[in-house]
């Protein structure tokens, strides 16, 4: 139960932070373990589970087991993605990393979609080339011509640099804040190292303006601003099937790897089936680890960098009340999803498990290799205590029944 502001609380002042350290303070070390996470820091080491030496676990007969590289190595491969779904974790040992006080950080307005995505790749290491390749790397990207790309290394502190306390409770929205510059032009400001770490927190990204569209507002901020964000358990305990049906259909709220290459496409597509901006970019290193070796599938040889074995991904961030929706055009949520979810396997990527999936279980095991999770939770006992990965992840509600419905209105 140990979350990320805790961790950041316990570290930082020791002069580290985790090799992977995920922007949402509420979320649980044990809950990115499960599941997966990466941040703006995963094009240098990959995603949260490339960051985990061992885990303990509590197995469906009660015995607790080390899962490591060197000790039940088929468990340990197979736990990222599996979402608690082959044993109950109770314990873990992650890398970390030797940090400075503060991130340099540049904020780089980009116009013409193939500049930025040029610059994006070039940034992340994705050519292989020399270019020096920052600690930090993100963009957000605000319609299919402009974007503002940041990048940011650790710092000491410089006189001839602003100090931006972002992450207080008054300031702008991280990415409003980040918006200003497509105007302002090219910026660069110390951030405490903590603040940068969470600079999307209040805003949850931009999902909390779905929920409050006056959070923004200087006099919200500067009088209640300390009340966001919502806690994510206060949420859930709140939701009646009603307002989740409701929210199913006229969000989208997703999280979805994708190989960097195919950036463009990415955007273009996201665009034509949901027409939903800023859309969120962290570049990210898909490892090639072999034949099922996990639930995530080896890259494309294609795609792999060349003398490396991974490849660049990307994260791309899909928040929002989709335009269609806000012009009151038809759209229906379940077709447009699983377009997305189609055109994710045909480029060899992955959706993030903890938002909603529109796939068949046929479906689902073309995307994720199920091939040693199914000998692991044999072999380990997890049919006895706890449910198949797909059972756990799936929409609790019926997504085709709602797509029909959409196709008959």
């Amino acid at each position: 139960m140990v979350t990320v502001g805790d961790i950041t609380n316990y570290l930082i002042p020791k002069g580290y932070t985790l090799a992977v350290t995920l922007e949402i303070a509420d979320a649980t070390l044990g809950g990115l373990a499960m599941g997966t996470g990466m941040t703006t820091h995963s094009h240098k080491v990959g995603l949260y589970h490339e960051t985990i030496e061992s885990y303990e676990v509590v197995l469906s007969d009660g015995s607790l087991v080390v899962a490591s590289r060197t000790e039940n190595e088929d468990l340990y491969k197979a736990l990222p993605w599996s979402h608690g779904s082959l044993a109950f974790l109770v314990s873990l040992t992650l890398k970390i990393v030797k940090v400075k006080t503060y991130i340099k950080l540049n904020y780089i307005p980009v116009k013409g979609q193939s500049n930025y995505c040029d610059m994006i790749r070039l940034l992340s290491g994705d050519n292989g080339s020399d270019y020096p390749v920052p600690n930090y790397l993100e963009a957000t990207i605000f319609s299919r011509d402009e974007a503002v790309i940041m990048t940011g290394d650790y710092s000491d502190f410089d006189p001839n640099l602003p100090v931006n306390n972002l992450a207080r409770w008054y300031k702008p929205w991280f990415y409003k804040y980040v918006e200003s510059f497509l105007k302002k032009g090219k910026h660069t400001e110390l951030v405490p190292l903590r603040d940068y770490l969470l600079r999307h927190n209040r805003a949850i990204f931009w999902v909390v303006e779905s929920m409050i569209p006056f959070g923004n507002n200087p006099l919200f901020r500067l009088l209640f601003g300390w009340l966001l964000p919502p806690k994510p358990a206060f949420l859930k305990f709140t939701t009646t099937p009603g307002v989740r049906a409701f929210t199913f259909t006229r969000q989208v709220f997703q999280d979805i790897v994708l190989p960097i290459r195919k950036l463009e496409e990415q955007i273009n597509t996201s665009e034509k089936l949901f027409d939903a901006y800023p859309l969120l970019v962290y570049p990210c290193r898909i490892y090639d680890h072999g034949a099922h070796s996990g639930q995530l599938k080896a890259p494309k040889k294609v795609n792999l960098i060349d003398g490396t074995n991974y490849a660049m991904y990307n994260d791309l961030g899909i928040y929002g009340v989709p335009g269609f929706v806000k012009r009151k055009e038809k759209y229906n949520p379940v077709t447009s999803m699983r377009e997305m979810e189609k055109f994710t396997r045909e480029v060899g990527g992955f959706s993030f498990l903890y938002a909603d999936i529109f796939m068949t279980r046929e479906e689902f095991e073309v995307m994720f290799d199920l091939t040693l999770y199914e000998q692991v939770r044999k072999k380990y006992g997890a049919q006895r205590a706890f449910p198949h990965l797909f059972d756990k992840v799936k929409p609790e509600i019926d997504v085709f029944e709602i797509g029909r419905q959409y196709e008959i209105n």
